[in-house]
């Protein structure tokens, strides 16, 4: 507001941020309604800030780990199907990392905030995976001595993951589909039909059209699941995001283990150039799960923050044409003592055989002929780390 308007003036005012501009004397009306507009548009703008940021975060997935143009492209089809209520078949190789993408359609999802439920359809017999798929009333089966609600009833207004759908009997597969085409089923022993509005994920590391094709999977439920695919690419033909996941890994097992974080609970731990070539060499048959078994064992077997291959599995080692001395003096300082190289050989020998026993110290101390008392005095003197048991992804 002035009492000396211009056009120069109310020019500059406008490139400076003003709203409008008025000349003494003004109109009360009009500037009130101004005010209101300029107040209005704060609001809008503060507001779409907020649904950016929003936005932002639910689109972001801190567990999947890449720069590769190929994980971005799987990345921005993951944005684009979550928000959907669409079945979406997610394939690649084992260990690629189907579940992780199966988890992050879901928690960007409007269901987020209601059940994920993943399902191994291959571990379980078809008899019981109806049972758990569609739950039972007493008396359905020898055995239930009680009625019990299945997964579908359970994850309603949810999502189920199915990993490995093409293991699923063709009887199982037709109840399948009629949960996908007509939202209801009936559990196993009651006539009474639920309704329910579930989500439905599928994986495999197969060729569901060769199977169709054999007549060992039903085509119908072949292309209900298909609506959406994506494709998970192996590790070998993204070898560039390989140094991204080590770091990402490095930073899970060190706070998990305690173990050479920095003051910002970071891992302190780098592979030396040799290591690191070796790494990005290796061809990943196992995919992103054989990198994080990789990086989880050179954690537990750190003792210095800068690794060399002499940490590095030896199937890695030998696929790549080298193999490291796994000798007493391969992690020591020239001038370390005898005591230092004993402590040194009976901590390696002891983390073999446990690594080699699933990290079962009662099987490791029998196969190294040991008491378990003895066993475990030794892990505490000799500061080895035991790593959480997880379960397989895929």
């Amino acid at each position: 507001i002035t009492a000396y308007g211009s056009i120069e003036s109310a020019v500059q005012a406008l490139k400076a941020g003003a709203n409008d501009y008025f000349t003494k004397p003004w109109d009360n009306t009009k500037l009130l309604i101004e005010i209101e507009r300029a107040i209005e548009k704060t609001r809008l703008q503060r507001e779409n800030i907020e649904l950016r940021r929003a936005l932002k975060q639910r689109y972001s997935f801190p567990n999947i780990v890449g720069k590769s143009e190929a994980i971005q492209r799987v990345l921005d089809l993951v944005a684009q199907v979550a928000p959907t209520r669409s079945t979406v078949l997610i394939t690649g190789e084992t260990g690629t990392g189907k579940e992780l993408i199966a988890k992050a359609i879901h928690a960007a999802s409007p269901r987020a905030d209601r059940m994920f439920i993943a399902v191994n359809s291959g571990s379980l017999p078809p008899d019981l995976l109806e049972s758990t798929l569609f739950g039972h009333v007493r008396g359905a089966f020898t055995g239930a001595i009680a009625s019990r609600k299945g997964y579908f009833e359970v994850a309603d207004k949810g999502t189920i993951f199915f990993d490995e759908v093409g293991t699923i009997s063709l009887e199982t597969q037709a109840k399948l589909l009629r949960v996908i085409q007509e939202r209801e089923f009936m559990p196993l022993g009651s006539s009474e039909v639920v309704r329910v509005d579930v989500r439905i994920l599928a994986a495999t590391n197969c060729d569901l059209k060769r199977l169709v094709e054999q007549g060992k999977f039903r085509e119908d439920l072949y292309y209900r699941l298909n609506v959406i695919n994506i494709h998970l690419p192996p590790l070998r033909e993204r070898k560039e995001d390989i140094p991204l996941l080590i770091e990402h890994f490095f930073n899970k097992y060190c706070r998990e283990n305690q173990k050479f974080l920095d003051s910002q609970g970071r891992s302190m731990l780098r592979f030396d150039q040799e290591a690191m070539q070796i790494l990005m060499d290796y061809n990943w048959p196992g995919n992103v799960r054989e990198l994080e078994n990789a990086v989880e064992r050179a954690v537990v077997l750190a003792t210095k923050p800068e690794l060399s291959a002499d940490v590095l599995p030896e199937h890695i080692l030998q696929a790549v044409g080298m193999r490291v001395r796994r000798t007493p003096q391969g992690t020591l300082p020239p001038d370390a003592s005898l005591y230092e190289m004993v402590a040194d050989f009976e901590r390696r020998k002891i983390i073999e055989k446990l690594e080699a026993c699933n990290w079962s110290q009662t099987e490791a101390a029998e196969a190294l002929r040991i008491p378990l008392s003895t066993l475990n005095q030794k892990i505490k003197r000799l500061e080895i780390v035991i790593p959480k048991r997880r379960g397989s992804s895929s």
